[in-house]
């Protein structure tokens, strides 16, 4: 034998490997990403190495890995042949969901079309915005079949994201007239009367991830023009006392920061016409002690009643850095230990 030269290993010995073929090569180009980021993430993710082969992948791994994997290639590729990108969002989603978007069942009305062949899509002026989780996409359809919805859950989990591109969905497809999004402006440890300027000026920045959410599915010019127009409105909590909020869709984001009175004033705002979405995180109640949160009581008080839905989301629906949902989980850990 020459000097360099291997033996191939026998064939029990060589990996197990799986074909997965693609017949449009610039489709493809696409499904693997810039210098094959795609596929890197894919790998990293799922524990598998995939190779290219002409118009083929291969796919080295455990079977079950192998198969997860060719699953998720194969449906992101034929989000492609839709005429869809594929970014990382997605192949999360892909991952987190596989195939269970079957059997969403539809409605009557443009409002659903979002539920056609069983996948569940929100159409804004920028963007396509698709759930990434079980608990997203659950959440997602409640917001569209009930006229109160709450979502519960950590930081991280999309709860107000989702909302308000619903609400926007809603408002470009006339179902409502007006956007109305509200926060309790509760000090979180900074006083509120130290920020410099006027009213508001010292409220914007405890609105701001509201307006950073409507920028995200709305061009720049047309928020502005409708904010203007009170076509979309950004007020704290304390200013809808005493209104009615008909044929509107309405947001209070960071309920678990509303006393039990301005929860009970919110809820009785809900005109004709409207839908209301109430979002919280239970664990970071910034209310002074003794103080009851205002979402703990409408939580245990409207349970069961026809036409709220309650949505509930964990760590494991955290769809920012993977550190966030590692850090909630430390978190949760050590308040179950202090508990036990």
């Amino acid at each position: 034998m020459a000097i360099g030269a291997m033996t191939p290993p026998p064939a029990s010995e060589q990996p197990a490997e799986t074909l997965v073929e693609f017949p449009d090569n610039r489709l493809l180009i696409d499904l693997c990403g810039e210098y094959d980021r795609n596929l890197a993430d894919i790998e990293q993710k799922v524990g598998v190495q995939i190779l290219r082969r002409g118009n083929q992948l291969a796919i080295h791994g455990e079977d079950p890995a192998r198969a997860e994997a060719a699953e998720i290639l194969t449906a992101l590729y034929e989000r492609l042949e839709t005429g869809k990108s594929v970014e990382s969002g997605d192949i999360d989603r892909e991952i987190r969901m596989g195939g269970s978007e079957q059997g969403t069942g539809t409605r009557d009305g443009d409002q659903l079309e979002m539920f056609k062949g069983g996948s569940v899509e929100i159409k804004t002026r920028k963007k396509l915005v698709e759930p990434r989780t079980d608990a997203q996409r659950a959440y997602v359809m409640s917001l569209f079949n009930n006229e109160l919805a709450f979502g519960i859950g950590p930081a991280g989990t999309g709860k107000t994201y989702l909302a308000v591109a619903v609400g926007v969905s809603m408002f470009i497809q006339g179902h409502v007239d007006r956007i109305i999004l509200s926060r309790p402006a509760v000090e979180a440890g900074e006083k509120l009367g130290y920020l410099p300027g006027d009213m508001k000026d010292k409220v914007d920045p405890y609105m701001q991830p509201l307006y950073d959410a409507l920028n995200d599915f709305l061009p720049g010019k047309q928020l502005a023009k409708l904010i203007e127009e009170k076509k979309i409105e950004i007020a704290p909590l304390a200013f809808m006392r005493g209104r009615t909020l008909s044929n509107a869709f309405v947001v209070l984001d960071e309920a678990q920061n509303a006393t039990t009175m301005q929860m009970k004033m919110f809820l009785t705002r809900l005109g004709e016409g409207s839908r209301m979405v109430i979002t919280g995180d239970r664990s970071q109640i910034d209310l002074p002690r003794g103080v009851p949160s205002g979402l703990r009581d409408a939580e245990s008080l409207l349970k069961g009643i026809k036409g709220i839905s309650f949505n509930y989301f964990t760590a494991e629906d955290v769809v920012r850095h993977p550190l966030v949902a590692a850090i909630i989980k430390a978190y949760d850990k050590a308040d179950a230990a202090k508990q036990g």
